[in-house]
C-alpha cells in the first residue's frame, strides 16, 4: 500500500482558509465602517436640515415676538386714546352741570337760609349753610326735590351756632345732580337753523 503524505496539503488549505477569513473580516470591517460613515453623513445631514429649518423659525418667532409687542403697544395706546375719549365726552356731558346746579340751588333756596359753601364730588354735592329756623332746611330739602336738575336731598345734620350775635341753625346737606330725562334723550346736542 502507498502512503501519501497530507499533512501539508492540509497546512495550505488551513492557511488560505485563514487568510479567507482574515479577508473576510477585514472586507467586513470596512464595509462595517463604510456603512457606519454613511449612517453618520445622512443622519448628520438630517441633524443640519433639522438645524437650519429650527433656526429659520427662530428667526420667523423673534419677527412674530416684534410685532406681537408691537400689537399690544398700539392696543395699549387705543385703550388710552378711548380713555381720553370717554373722559372727554363726559366732560361734554357734563358741562352745563355747575350751571345747573347753581342755577337751580339760587331758585331753590327760601329766605332766612344762607349758603356758606358749596362742594361738588362727581355727581353728589355738599351744601353748608345758615338757616333762621328748622323749618327753612325743611322747605329748602322739598323745594331741592322737586328741582329737575338735583335729587336726593339728605340731611347730614343740623346745629345750633350764632352768627353776628344771632343764634341760627348751621347745616349740611347732601344732594345729587341728575339730567332731565329730555336732556339725557336728546343726547346733549345741538339743534343748529
Amino acid at each position: 500500500m502507498i502512503r501519501i503524505n497530507l499533512l501539508p496539503h492540509r497546512e495550505i488549505k488551513r492557511k488560505e482558509r485563514r487568510q479567507q477569513f482574515y479577508v473576510l473580516s477585514g472586507l467586513m470591517i470596512v464595509l462595517g465602517l463604510a456603512i457606519a460613515f454613511v449612517v453618520h453623513t445622512v443622519i448628520a445631514g438630517y441633524i443640519e436640515g433639522q438645524e437650519r429649518k429650527n433656526q429659520i423659525f427662530k428667526t420667523e418667532i423673534a419677527k412674530l415676538d416684534k410685532e406681537i409687542a408691537e400689537i399690544k403697544r398700539l392696543r395699549e395706546q387705543i385703550d388710552a386714546l378711548l380713555a381720553r375719549k370717554q373722559v372727554i365726552e363726559s366732560l361734554q356731558s357734563d358741562r352745563a352741570q355747575t350751571v345747573h346746579l347753581l342755577n337751580e340751588t339760587a331758585k331753590q333756596i327760601p329766605e332766612g337760609i344762607y349758603l356758606k359753601s358749596i362742594k361738588q364730588s362727581s355727581k353728589r354735592v355738599t351744601l353748608v349753610g345758615y338757616a333762621q329756623s328748622n323749618a327753612r332746611v325743611s322747605h329748602l330739602m322739598r323745594a331741592l326735590d322737586e328741582s329737575p336738575y338735583l335729587t336726593q336731598p339728605q340731611l347730614v345734620e343740623i346745629k345750633a351756632a350764632t352768627v353776628d350775635g344771632r343764634r341760627v341753625g348751621e347745616f349740611t346737606l347732601n344732594i345729587t345732580i341728575e339730567q332731565p330725562k329730555a336732556e339725557e334723550e336728546g343726547g346733549g346736542k345741538e339743534v343748529r337753523g
